[in-house]
């Protein structure tokens, strides 16, 4: 089979490798109809990510169709040859205590290296597909095939009658777009602010309007992604022309706002900021490894006893982290990788309702033997690209 493959930072080719098979009696292997591009992919693309290797596979949003099947997976999932399924990023094996409480990206069964990652972060969380071998090691979604361990519990069966790009986002960025929201307690009447208006942040926005935010301010500097915010009920702040915490106290006439979400995470920019030098300089030096510039920001700007969400993805340390003000405001931190299967069902039901259309980002299509140049109008935002699918 064919498969988007690591060799390097800055350096995903298209390789041949040997098609999957069933290795356990809960996996299944599926057809990959249709995968995705995501930020975090390019994490590893321009090396931020540890202990990827020459080889590996690349990809954590997919779905497909089932052509092999183990038989715990078939009579404990209900999983037969033939279904169309989504894929979550996180492998979930569905029994061990964070499986029973919901808590699904802190599976204690489904990471393969969870020594390594332990040793870390002081605990492991779950498996991710394509995701380095502090993450299990597992081959990735950006290929023809793709080997499902616990198949039973990790997967979601797709409507009749849903295409693949209605539903393909709820495997990854649609879920982490709303678990933002609902981790910053927002509801009626809330004003919320977003940095990073890529495709998390913008599920986020529509993630916190359909919980009834009142006002959403969305922080970035990429023009045609500020006019995308704006044109789905977001109020854009241009950070290369205003500093987003002098608007948000003159929007709120110095209130700031009480739910602030990082939706950019580790590979954070800020022209023109000393912090910003400060970070390139020292992840440079591989004195830290992450730029943590808007997480910075959004602490500042964010209201006392208010609540900051982290959806981006952070992967090691942080240096300048302003403590003494999240402490003087007391302010509530919550983050995490994102517990998809928790969330599913009912971002299923806004989609087949109507009240959202998860295709609005799609900007680029491709084959899968398009990747390379595709990670790089993505990585770069070339002819305003936002979003990219890809069709084996």
């Amino acid at each position: 089979m064919r498969a988007v493959t690591y060799h390097g930072t800055g350096d995903f080719r298209v390789d041949t490798h040997p098609d999957p098979g069933i290795e356990h009696p809960r996996d299944a292997v599926i057809r990959v109809t249709s995968t995705a591009i995501c930020g975090s992919d390019l994490h590893m693309f321009d090396g931020f990510i540890p202990e990827m290797r020459k080889g590996d596979i690349i990809g954590h949003e997919f779905m497909g169709i089932v052509e092999d099947v183990g038989p715990d997976a078939a009579a404990n999932g209900d999983l037969k040859k033939g279904d169309r399924i989504l894929i979550p990023f996180t492998i979930a094996c569905g029994s061990c205590l964070w499986c029973r409480n919901e808590e699904y990206s802190l599976c204690d069964e489904s990471n393969r290296d969870a020594e390594k990652l332990a040793t870390l972060n002081g605990q492991a969380s779950a498996g991710l597909f394509g995701y380095s071998h502090l993450y299990g090691g597992y081959d990735g979604g950006q290929a023809e095939y793709v080997r499902v361990p616990f198949a039973d519990t990790t997967h979601m069966k797709v409507p009749d009658g849903m295409s693949d790009e209605q539903v393909l986002f709820l495997t990854d960025i649609f879920p982490t777009g709303w678990q933002a929201a609902v981790n910053a307690e927002v509801g009626s009447g809330d004003t919320v602010a977003i940095w990073g208006a890529g495709p998390v942040g913008l599920f986020a926005l529509k993630s916190c309007l359909l919980l009834g935010a009142d006002r959403v301010f969305v922080i970035d500097d990429v023009p045609e992604r500020l006019a995308l915010a704006a044109q789905h009920g977001g109020i854009p702040i241009d950070r290369s022309q205003i500093k987003p915490y002098d608007a948000l106290m003159d929007a709120t006439q110095g209130r700031l706002p009480g739910k602030v979400i990082d939706a950019v995470g580790l590979e954070a920019h800020g022209a023109g900021v000393i912090d910003t030098v400060h970070d390139r300089v020292k992840t440079a030096t591989m004195q830290m490894t992450d730029r943590a510039h808007a997480l910075r920001e959004a602490i500042l700007c964010c209201s006392k006893g208010g609540i900051v969400s982290l959806p981006g993805v952070y992967a090691g340390i942080v240096d300048k982290f302003p403590i003494g003000a999240a402490f003087g405001k007391a302010l509530t931190f919550r983050m995490g990788q994102t517990h998809v299967l928790q969330h599913t069902d009912v971002l299923l039901d806004h989609i087949r309702e109507g009240r959202i259309d998860p295709t609005f980002l799609i900007t680029h299509r491709g084959r899968l033997a398009d990747a390379p140049d595709l990670y790089e109008t993505f990585r770069d935002k070339k002819d305003d690209c936002i979003k990219v699918v890809l069709t084996p």
